[in-house]
């Protein structure tokens, strides 16, 4: 009997089972299928190949094997471990592709492991599985089979329901969810044939290729604006709405500011104060107050909403805003992180309305430098509520309501920026496409948003005021420990990728030097001034953000990198973000002389808030190219000047230059010639004319075909 194997000699049964075990264990990472065991065998009767197959359905039963695919069986390495030697698994997260088959990106440095659709074990995209590596074929990539599924990242999914007589299916809208939800007609909560609703995964049976589910709730009909932004925000795992029971804490706040409070707080009422937010902002969570000191300096006050005055740690209120981890900016709408009575109207810093704030203060030179500071509770008064457009429109003009104070904000604060850049921080100015619509949420126009210097103005103080309250906690005397708290990271950017990039721009006609973190900025900096405009903009700027390491929370300082700053926070958005909130109370708590808080506790917190910041973004994503998609739908035909965006096997991505909408030109479309992908050069080249389509060329490009499930624009070449 094989080394390993568990079963006796006693009887048929066990005899006829070792023999099927013993074919696996001479090859444990094949598969087979019952003929393929019974020629191993030497067995050529009917009969007892059926036995053969039979016994192989016990071995399944019993775990001893797993089913690749349908009729074909491997062994199991959790029953037989020895001959799956411990550092051959690894974990890490599934990137399911839509043809099923998956890569496994790694929790340790190395190349992604492909896994073949047969080898996937019932994972899906996001979920955290431990893999077992595969025998490769030199030259290859490495592969592996999942074994377990350590985290199932989400049992939620939204899709197209299909209704037949005996039962119903979910199509996810997700291309990465490779199969489809069956669910019993009893469990389908009224939907009708086609409704888009959200269903969740009740039971996956070892041997079902699909899994079962249920209704959860019915969104309505596909197409709706309503309803597509809705499976939007549940398809990335937000709640659609407040519970009950956040919604009445939240109306049964006492908001009445006693003057018991008023007497702990520092008193801005009388002090010169606005903000300064979008034309559409509901929530205004941050406030600037100036003043003339009477030896000549200025005193700048950042002025933050005081969250923590109202959301007690641990309250019901808390304990949602912390699950939903960020407020969430759709291209048409905003998801509140705190229920709008809080977000809108207790705590936002409406004009004329005595508010609660927690502020940061700086003394500064009429050159901004800052001569003293002070952090602590305040009560302010705003005196008007500016959009970005009137303050530049002051900026510009030098004149307008309260322009002599503007004037003096906008001065400071370029002179803070420059300093800043001179520092080695990096211009990262991305654009942001901006829709206007119908009364029915349709887009009728698309256009970017401009960072201008009203923008810039707000910016500069905020990361001022982060910058310093991080500094506040972090920096320590005499060697001693520095308290816990919550900073953003930002890491330096990996070498390979570094090295990748700058070979990329380099046949554009572009440098990167890298001598320094101060050269690097620099030369980062002058190659986004010089693509403005250009057909490469886009694909180099968002190159360029990729190569850099992803800002996170963290309890571990290494400082912020692409600021070019030891020490940062986010201490200036209490009412979207969480992890402004849990800065707020770490500083009243330090400022206070208290002892400092669990770091592990905040570490998970800080991963949380990270992980659902990556979620926001992606969903904010999702819906800006539904909103493309939407705005061309009634542009199929028509003719566009574009910019080559990029290139991959599949095709080549255009950005048509007037509306910044991006598709794809399929390869496939492409008759005229058999082309291919020079992947170095970013260039598809036809292989009999030689034409050539490069980064960055001007081309003219027909709407072929919308599909709007899938948030895709099909482009063909014209000309």
């Amino acid at each position: 009997m094989a080394k390993g194997s568990p079963h006796k000699k006693s009887g048929k049964s066990s005899s006829s089972a070792d023999l099927v075990l013993s074919v696996f264990f001479k090859k444990p990472y094949i598969s087979f299928n019952y003929k393929q065991i019974s020629k191993a065998v030497g067995i050529n009767d009917k009969a007892v190949r059926e036995l053969i197959r039979q016994q192989l359905e016990i071995l399944l039963k019993n775990k001893s094997l797993i089913e690749d695919k349908r009729g074909k069986y491997k062994l199991n390495p959790e029953k037989h471990p020895s001959f799956f030697p411990s550092k051959n698994y690894i974990t890490g997260t599934v990137d399911m592709k839509q043809t099923g088959k998956a890569y496994i990106i790694t929790d340790e440095p190395g190349p992604d492991i492909l896994i073949a659709p047969y080898n996937t074990n019932r994972a899906l995209n996001g979920d955290k599985v431990k893999v077992l590596l595969l025998p490769g074929r030199h030259g290859k990539k490495p592969e592996g089979q999942v074994v377990e599924i350590v985290k199932r990242v989400k049992e939620q999914f939204v899709g197209t329901l299909q209704v037949t007589r005996y039962y119903s299916f979910l199509i996810p809208d997700n291309q990465s969810i490779p199969v489809d939800i069956y669910i019993p007609n009893d469990k389908i909560k009224g939907a009708q044939n086609g409704d888009k609703v959200v269903v969740k995964i009740v039971d996956w049976p070892e041997n079902s290729k699909n899994p079962f589910g249920e209704v959860l709730s019915v969104l309505g009909k596909p197409g709706d604006n309503n309803v597509e932004m809705q499976s939007i925000i549940a398809e990335f795992g937000f709640p659609l709405h407040f519970p009950q029971n956040v919604e009445r804490d939240a109306e049964n706040i006492d908001i009445k500011i006693k003057q018991e409070e008023i007497n702990k707080r520092r008193d801005f009422r009388e002090t010169f104060t606005i903000t300064i937010d979008p034309e559409d902002a509901k929530d205004f969570d941050d406030a600037v107050s100036l003043c003339k000191l009477t030896n000549g300096n200025w005193e700048v006050g950042v002025h933050i909403a005081d969250v923590s005055h109202y959301v007690k740690e641990n309250s019901i209120i808390d304990q949602e805003a912390y699950e939903r981890g960020t407020s969430i900016y759709l291209a048409d709408r905003v998801v509140p992180m705190l229920p709008e009575v809080l977000s809108n109207n207790v705590c936002s810093l409406r004009p004329k309305e005595d508010k609660l704030c927690f502020s940061a203060v700086f003394e500064m030179t009429d050159k901004a430098e800052i001569v003293g500071e002070w952090v602590g509770k305040t009560i302010i008064n705003s005196n008007h509520r500016f959009n970005y457009e009137e303050v530049q429109s002051t900026i510009v003009n030098e004149q307008g309501l309260y322009a002599e104070e503007i004037l003096t904000l906008n001065r400071l604060a370029s002179l803070l920026r420059e300093e800043r850049f001179k520092s080695g921080s990096f211009d990262f100015d991305t654009e942001e496409v901006r829709f206007k619509y119908d009364e029915k949420g349709k887009p009728i126009e698309v256009y970017i948003k401009q960072q201008k210097e009203s923008n810039k103005l707000i910016e500069d103080f905020m990361l001022l005021a982060n910058r310093r309250v991080a500094e506040l906690i972090g920096k320590t005397q005499n060697n001693k420990p520095p308290k816990t708290f919550v900073y953003r990271i930002h890491d330096k950017p990996m070498p390979e990728k570094l090295e990748t990039f700058s070979k990329f721009v380099a046949k554009l006609g572009y440098k990167i030097n890298n001598k320094s973190t101060k050269t690097l900025a620099d030369s980062y900096n002058t190659l986004l001034t010089s693509i403005k405009g250009k057909g490469e903009e886009n694909m180099i700027s968002n190159l360029a953000i990729r190569t850099m390491a992803k800002a996170i929370y963290s309890t571990e300082n290494i400082g912020h990198y692409g600021l070019s700053f030891r020490f940062y926070t986010h201490f200036t958005s209490p009412i979207r973000r969480y992890p402004d909130l849990m800065v707020h109370r770490l500083l009243e708590r330090y400022l206070a002389n208290k002892p400092s808080v669990d770091k592990k506790e905040y570490e998970e917190k800080c991963k949380h808030s990270s992980d659902m910041e990556k979620l926001a973004t992606d969903a904010e994503r999702a819906s800006i190219k539904y909103k493309q998609a939407e705005y061309m739908a009634d542009k199929v035909g028509q003719i566009f000047d574009g910019h080559i965006t990029g290139v991959s096997k599949w095709g080549i991505y255009v950005e048509i230059i007037e509306n910044k909408c991006e598709g794809m030109v399929s390869i496939r479309d492409m008759e005229d010639d058999a082309y291919f992908i020079d992947e170095d050069n970013y260039t598809v080249i036809g292989r009999y004319s030689n034409k050539k389509y490069r980064l960055g060329d001007k081309v003219k490009i027909k709407v072929k075909k919308i599909l709007l499930a899938r948030k895709q624009i099909d482009f063909v070449f014209v000309g």
